[in-house]
């Protein structure tokens, strides 16, 4: 039975539920709006389906969570990422060549590209540097000179867990969809604080009270999901550090300590990994989304879950 009056938009379900419906666009558009520079400011967009074929029957076909494209041509692929990923990046990258090969024209074409948005809402913290703990980061090709050499391909990370404001402190609209992205599901009432109009459809698109029963089951299973995955993760990764440092004072008490603790940390990683694999595989989860998740190959998962 939920008991929370207002759905996650860090489920699966609530956040296609609130972004990828054509009833809620105006809720999307407001949101991109909020990211996007003054000249590539959305009036209207059409939603793309999501999954995109290969190719050829050797190339792998991906599925993205939301894919869209506006009335003047720009495009957006947005992705929610929940669980840490060792290669998010490189997976946003991979996916970012799908919009851009489907640019390509029969015939006569002069390779001019539309620009191509790739927006990734992510619930961790990224393996990059980031001395300024920045919220959103935005990254374009640019130079040896730190000048901009191509501005049409944009990659926009939202790291959640870096924004810490409460409501006394929102100082623009930004501000205000980061919070609900973190804090909606928490909510009891629509505080003074989010007024706004857009957020009249935004509370009332999110009470779950108002779903149908089909709606609210699905819900629960995905909201299920996101709790077990987040508790796998917890665990396996409290468990594996414990048992990492165990075992690298142990060796290092007996090969030197430096020595050690290093490879107390990597033995602890792999026991990591593999007890998240276990947990994950308890939770009725797919292989391939274990690996995905994990960050390892299939082949891995399922050697590892043979022991």
């Amino acid at each position: 039975m939920i008991k929370d009056r207002y759905i996650n938009p860090l489920t699966d379900f609530g956040f296609k539920k609130l972004f990828g419906e054509a009833a809620n666009k105006e809720l999307l558009i407001h949101f991109l709006n909020q990211l996007l520079p003054e000249k590539h400011q959305v009036e209207d967009l059409e939603y793309l389906p999501s999954e995109r074929l290969p190719s050829s029957f050797l190339d792998r076909k991906v599925i993205f969570d939301i894919y869209c494209t506006s009335s003047r041509g720009e495009q957006f692929i947005i992705e929610l990422q929940r669980s840490k990923q060792n290669h998010f990046i490189d997976r946003s990258i991979f996916y970012s060549t799908f919009a851009i090969q489907e640019q390509s024209e029969r015939g006569d074409w002069n390779f001019k590209l539309w620009p191509i948005y790739t927006i990734c809402i992510l619930d961790f913290k990224i393996n990059q540097p980031n001395p300024h703990n920045r919220v959103i980061r935005y990254v374009q090709l640019k130079d040896q000179d730190k000048e901009p050499f191509f501005e049409d391909l944009t990659y926009i990370y939202i790291e959640l867990p870096n924004f810490t404001k409460t409501l006394d402190e929102l100082e623009d609209l930004q501000d205000k969809w980061l919070y609900l992205f973190r804090y909606l599901a928490k909510l009891e009432d629509r505080p003074a604080a989010l007024q706004e109009r857009i957020f009249t459809g935004l509370f009332h698109a999110a009470e779950i009270a108002s779903y149908s029963i089909e709606e609210r089951q699905n819900y629960e299973v995905s909201l299920k999901k996101h709790r077990d995955i987040k508790n796998a993760i917890d665990t396996a990764l409290e468990e594996g550090l414990e048992k990492g440092r165990e075992e690298g004072l142990k060796e290092g008490e007996e090969r030197g300590l430096e020595k050690g603790l290093e490879q107390g940390r990597e033995e602890g990683e792999l026991k990591a990994k593999k007890a998240m694999a276990k947990q994950m595989q308890a939770a009725n989860l797919a292989l391939e989304q274990i690996a995905q998740i994990i960050g390892c190959s299939l082949e891995q998962i399922k050697n590892w879950l043979k022991d």
